[in-house]
């Protein structure tokens, strides 16, 4: 088999395996859209200053995405990734042509895809609330990048975490202060200002700047998307070479 088909393999298998998980179907598709209900359609947004829920709603458009965009990945690679290692099934995989770099493309990919489908669910939602946001073409580098970067953090978890009831608890504990840190749901001046600078060390903080920018306020998107494509790149990297593969 080539490269190609192998990581076409390995994805089908996975995206099988997905389908048959309704919990997973559940957190990806249908729990954000539940936090738009409440958040967007029954509490709504208020005018004012010093508080959480001031902004318009397409304020928010990077927080809602950002709950897909974080916490799929991490939880969902992370927990496949420690039950691989249970299993012992990377021992097996390493037995074949198939390799770290093309078994982590392939579950990317699939995740990458997911994610895709659930932020247009989210935004099609946003938009049945009454928001008013730009649909720019840049959601479609910034999601899959972000994507593909929790995916990469997401490996290591599951390479290090303790099991994979540890992976998924590791996961929650990392992608819940990140969300809510990252300039998502929280506006940056409501911040101490000597922590702002520790921010910027999250890559959701560039996502968030960067949608928004897109799609809300205007500014420099292109910067933010290109930190984004980086950071992708590296986590990729790091998450493959962290996968306990025995060659």
């Amino acid at each position: 088999m080539s490269r190609l088909a192998r990581i076409r393999a390995e994805a089908a298998a996975t995206y099988r395996t997905f389908l048959r998980r309704r919990t997973a179907v559940f957190f990806t598709f249908f729990f954000p859209v539940l936090l738009i209900v409440i958040f967007a359609g029954l509490v709504r947004t208020t005018s004012g200053s010093g508080g959480l829920f001031t902004e318009p709603t397409a304020y928010y458009v990077p927080a809602y995405l950002a709950t897909v965009v974080l916490f799929t990945p991490l939880s969902r690679v992370g927990s496949t990734v420690a039950r691989h290692r249970e299993g012992n099934r990377f021992e097996k995989l390493s037995t074949t042509p198939l390799t770290r770099a093309e078994w982590l493309a392939a579950h990317t990919l699939v995740n990458v895809a997911l994610i895709a489908a659930a932020c247009a669910v989210l935004l099609v939602a946003l938009l049945a609330t009454g928001a008013s946001f730009a649909l720019s073409p840049w959601l479609a580098v910034l999601v899959p990048a972000t994507s593909v970067a929790f995916c990469g953090v997401g490996a290591v978890i599951g390479s290090y975490a303790d099991g994979q009831d540890g992976a998924i608890a590791a996961s929650n504990g990392i992608a819940l202060p990140v969300l809510f840190l990252s300039e998502t749901f929280v506006q940056p001046e409501l911040f101490p200002a000597w922590f702002r600078p520790v921010v910027d060390l999250s890559p959701l903080a560039y996502f968030a700047r960067g949608v928004r920018a897109a799609t809300y306020s205007g500014g420099d998107v292109t910067t933010n998307a290109a930190v984004v494509v980086a950071l992708a790149v590296v986590a990729f990297a790091v998450g493959t070479l962290a996968i306990p593969w025995t060659e």
